[in-house]
């Protein structure tokens, strides 16, 4: 049977002040910084993505995903050791398992990304009158929401499942080249009878993906664009 896998978003902001210091010791910070990544994406899943321009609080995101809890661990205390992480705060954290899902058979243990340009990502929290209803209703009330995700082929989602783990029950992360596709789809969704069992789902994050090297690059100055081509 195939593993499922813990899954994790790191949001990082910069001080303003690391932008001051002399170059070279931000290239330093950034080698270590990338370093402890390339060793961890050797056998395990890390991407990165810049959020600048698109969060106020944000400047850049690590997914990472493992099938031990305890390697997410290492990296993140490896990570910490980098000169970069000295001048950065952690904002927002999701930790997250994947799981068979209840409602559909395209559910997946692995985030698998498709490597679009853009991915969204947003906690996500049911009410209680959710998990009272009788599962079939549920069921039914989720095909609804599903045959209108199905319209939008374009967009990949990945969930993965949070009870217990973390503050909230679901991370849900949507990749795609179109943000207009994704704005369309989730106002529809809105329309929806399961969107009426909504509590909480945000903050929501545009996130541009970035090789490592150009996410950090773009932290003191060159735009990810700038090097694609």
């Amino acid at each position: 049977m195939p593993a499922r896998h813990f899954v994790k978003y790191t949001f990082l902001k910069m001080d303003p002040a690391w932008r001051r210091l002399d170059a070279e010791v931000r290239e330093t910070g950034k080698r270590e910084f990338a370093a402890a990544c390339a060793d961890f994406a050797d056998g395990h899943l890390l991407r990165a993505f810049s959020t600048i321009g698109t969060r106020g609080d944000t400047d850049l995101m690590l997914l990472t995903q493992a099938q031990n809890l305890d390697r997410i661990h290492e990296f993140h205390v490896v990570l910490g050791q980098s000169g970069l992480m000295q001048w950065a705060t952690i904002p927002y954290s999701y930790l997250a398992m994947t799981k068979v899902s209840e409602y559909s058979e395209e559910s997946r243990l692995e985030v698998r990304p498709a490597h679009a340009k853009y991915l969204f990502v947003y906690p996500f929290v049911k009410t209680r009158a959710w998990y009272a209803l009788d599962p079939q209703e549920r069921y039914r009330i989720m095909q609804e929401h599903i045959a209108l995700g199905r319209e939008y082929p374009s967009i990949d989602l990945n969930t993965s499942y949070s009870f217990g783990l973390d503050d909230q029950e679901f991370v849900v992360a949507f990749e795609t080249d179109d943000p207009g596709s994704f704005l369309d789809l989730v106002q529809r969704l809105r329309t929806t009878e399961s969107s009426s069992f909504t509590l909480r789902d945000t903050p929501t994050f545009t996130c541009i993906s970035a090789s490592v090297q150009r996410a950090l690059s773009a932290l003191d100055g060159e735009p990810i664009a700038a090097r694609v081509g």
